[in-house]
């Protein structure tokens, strides 16, 4: 019965974003940036509701979901770890780093998110913070100079706060 009262909840926080947005087909993209921001990706039930509230076809929303990079349809885990590899980051070996942290997060090849959504490690391509190389960002805080150890310690201090 609570699965059945959140997703509820979830469609009156869907409902009260396309109020906002008058239900205009027009502003898909805003609708779909708030609906992310609330549920930290776009689940596919919440596009089909959005493509029927807005009287266009669920493929229309699929498509612009689908089309632009920012958007993520699959769920994100807590902490959003992003590994830099653009050039400098990539020379300066941050590519050890990516495979430390997703060792210590026991993440597969083809696996991003921790069992527990605690983590999400994404490799982006150049930050922008070319003299910190390499870079981790762990949800928007940047941490420059990384080496494989410093990183494993960031991670281990953020389980242990959430152990508390």
């Amino acid at each position: 019965m609570a699965e059945l009262t959140s997703t509820a909840q979830n469609y009156e926080k869907v409902c009260a974003i396309l109020d906002k947005y008058g239900c205009d087909s027009n502003k898909l993209i805003p609708i779909l940036q708030k609906i992310q921001e609330e549920y930290n990706y776009l689940p596919e039930d919440v596009m089909t509701f959005v493509a029927t509230k807005l009287c266009i076809p669920p493929s229309k929303v699929f498509g612009v979901a689908t089309f632009f990079a920012h958007f993520a349809l699959e769920a994100k885990g807590k902490h959003i770890i992003k590994i830099c590899n653009g050039t400098a980051c990539h020379v300066k070996k941050s590519i050890p780093i990516r495979e430390a942290v997703r060792k210590k997060l026991n993440l597969a090849e083809d696996k991003n998110t921790t069992d527990d959504m605690l983590f999400t490690i994404e490799t982006v391509f150049c930050v922008g913070a070319c003299g910190l190389a390499p870079v981790m960002i762990i949800d928007d805080e940047v941490h420059g100079k990384m080496t494989p150890e410093k990183a494993i310690e960031i991670i281990d201090k953020i389980i242990e706060e959430e152990k508390k």
